[in-house]
């Protein structure tokens, strides 16, 4: 089992602060809540490409962050594999090279995990959106991370091919085990992906759990309008949460 990845941070901001204390396991963890509201800055400490005021971020006993005792790895010290919102894959370079672009670990057995390893020779503007979309994660994959970060992976998609990459990447990641942060708007996301879900609001996480649960009993009026077109008289409308 991979070890934990924990969060403590304080963040200041213009209009308000952000502030988040998570614990990710071998799970999927979804956060989600409207444009603006802390999540991607939380995704960005974690890498290491904002510094916290104060907090700490470590896996297991590797500690990336901490604050009382100045600690702060630098992003290429830390063991992450980030999706970016538009993949920002070189469009020069192919499938391959894009991959082996990322890190040391074998770019070919990667895409073949993946099954794009017939698309080693392409470039990203004549894949799909989808096939895109593995790409960056193979790439991310190839840093043999220990904590993996997607920022809005669905973004990108258009509305007829979300659901199938839904289904698709929650598989993926069930197989890879590993700690990761999805940063989303769409509670649809959070449905399909989340082992579980922390919502954050204006700088701050209001409500956690598993979609289910949020949808069944809302804690404050923001949850509520967020989960209403996903609940029935017995809670969530929609795929079971992943196991």
């Amino acid at each position: 089992m991979a070890d934990a990845l924990q969060i403590r941070i304080a963040v200041p901001r213009r209009r308000f602060r952000v502030t988040a204390e998570l614990e990710v396991a071998s799970e999927t963890l979804v956060l989600v809540g409207p444009s603006g509201a802390g999540k991607s800055t939380v995704l960005r400490a974690v890498a290491g490409l904002e510094r916290p005021r104060e907090g700490r971020v470590a896996v297991g006993d590797e500690v990336w962050f901490d604050s009382g005792r100045r600690v702060n790895l630098p992003p290429d010290r830390r063991s992450v594999g980030l999706v970016f919102q538009q993949y920002a894959l070189f469009p020069h370079m192919t499938v391959l090279g894009n991959v082996r672009f990322g890190g040391r670990a074998g770019a070919e057995e990667l895409l073949e995990r993946l099954g794009i390893a017939h698309l080693a020779s392409a470039r990203p503007a004549e894949i799909s959106g989808g096939e895109r979309q593995r790409v960056a994660l193979a790439r991310a994959l190839s840093r043999r991370p220990r904590v993996l970060l997607l920022d809005e992976p669905m973004a990108a998609l258009d509305p007829h091919t979300r659901d199938a990459v839904r289904a698709e990447l929650r598989g993926t990641l069930a197989e890879l085990g590993l700690p990761t942060v999805i940063v989303s708007h769409d509670f649809e996301d959070a449905v399909a992906l989340a082992n579980r879900v922390a919502v954050m609001d204006t700088g701050r996480i209001v409500q956690t759990g598993t979609a289910r649960e949020l949808a069944g009993s809302p804690a404050t009026a923001f949850v509520e309008a967020l989960t209403r077109r996903h609940r029935t008289d017995d809670g969530l409308r929609g795929p079971d949460p992943p196991a």
